[in-house]
């Protein structure tokens, strides 16, 4: 299938005194997965109906390969889109429903039924051609709303928020058949979510959103273990970064972070490649797997600190456990085996590479 790039150049879609989309760029490399990802009324779904054509922006460029499409219809666009509520024709059959397009494009009845019966057999819905939306199930819907889209043979696969309407298993298996499915067509895809899962599960590029803009973009491990900023840091993650608020006092040995009850030496602030103070506000962040508990007692090194058990939540492969640490709490993830009960006092050390720090006003990193 032929693939295309996609550029959105200083994109701004304002509603009133609503800046929905506010000058947003974007380079989507040919047959590259990209996910917008952010909370409700970030401007996601809105960037993706400007890429649709299905809105159209009040100023700002969209490239389809070296071809403007910005006023071009969408019909004329060679994208195909995935809604989050599917948008099937319930009187029709899920033949009728993925063959529509070619329907209306006037294409020959045999090259429709070949079309059809290569996506249906793709998608291992052949054995329902003949049945209406309402007989089918949640993800057999899916896959007919993914089937219409792909009998296009799109240039640009948009998908807004596909799997939300689907319980927590069959978006699990939905996100498999989807990756499979960009891996075996290569298409160039725009994905919208605000499940952060969802966007490390799939994407070659994550794009996080905030306000219209595009606030961080880079590849799945980029954003996960490098945050630009604390809104980044406490969005992408399961559970969340546990943030702690402080400063950083300067030592003979080094950088110490000092918040409330804790107090962690960090060792030299080039090595940490912490950049010019001084830092009187700073927040420290760490994600559970950088968290080592050691429940026999006091441990000795750099990022170490006593902490007393608060909670711990068995998840089957893992138990999370809260650290409480005066008024600070920070949730380190550990073997569901490991002997700590509530109320125990524990030792615990911070892995020196899964160490963050946040400037306290901005948010913005401040280490390498």
């Amino acid at each position: 299938m032929v693939v295309a790039s996609l550029s959105l150049r200083n994109l701004t879609r304002h509603y009133g005194h609503v800046r929905a989309v506010d000058d947003l760029s974007l380079e989507v490399p040919d047959g590259a997965f990209v996910t917008l990802l952010g909370p409700s009324g970030c401007g996601k779904s809105t960037t993706l109906n400007l890429v649709a054509g299905l809105d159209r922006p009040n100023t700002g460029t969209i490239l389809l390969g070296d071809r403007d499409v910005t006023r071009v219809p969408p019909n004329e666009r060679r994208m195909a889109m995935v809604f989050q509520n599917y948008a099937l024709y319930p009187d029709m059959t899920v033949f009728e429903n993925i063959g529509f397009s070619l329907k209306l494009r006037r294409r020959p009845a045999s090259e429709i039924t070949e079309r059809v019966t290569e996506v249906a057999e793709m998608l291992d819905i052949g054995h329902l051609l003949q049945r209406k939306p309402a007989q089918l199930s949640g993800g057999q819907q899916q896959r007919v709303a993914l089937g219409r889209a792909l009998v296009k043979q799109p240039l640009v696969f948009l998908l807004d928020e596909p799997f939300s309407n689907l319980d927590a298993a069959l978006r699990a298996r939905m996100r498999t058949e989807v990756k499979h499915l960009h891996l075996a067509l290569g298409t160039t895809s725009v994905f919208v979510t605000h499940d952060q899962e969802e966007a490390m599960t799939l994407s070659d590029l994550i794009c996080v959103m905030r306000e219209g803009k595009i606030i961080q973009s880079g590849s799945p491990t980029e954003i996960y273990t490098k945050p630009r900023n604390m809104y980044v840091a406490e969005f992408v993650g399961k559970p969340r970064m546990s943030l702690v608020a402080g400063s950083l006092e300067q030592g003979a040995e080094g950088v110490a972070f000092v918040g409330g009850d804790l107090r962690i030496e960090l060792g030299r602030g080039g090595d940490l490649g912490l950049g010019e103070g001084p830092w009187p506000s700073v927040v420290l962040g760490v994600r559970s797997e950088d968290v080592m508990v050691y429940p026999a007692g006091p441990v000795s090194g750099l990022a170490t600190f006593a902490a007393t058990v608060g909670l711990t939540e068995p998840i089957g492969s893992d138990t999370f456990v809260e650290l409480d640490v005066g008024e600070a709490t920070i949730i380190a993830r550990v073997e569901p085996d490991l002997p700590i009960g509530l109320g125990q006092a524990i030792a615990a050390a911070l892995r020196p590479s899964g160490i963050h720090l946040f400037d306290g006003e901005s948010g913005e990193r401040i280490v390498a």
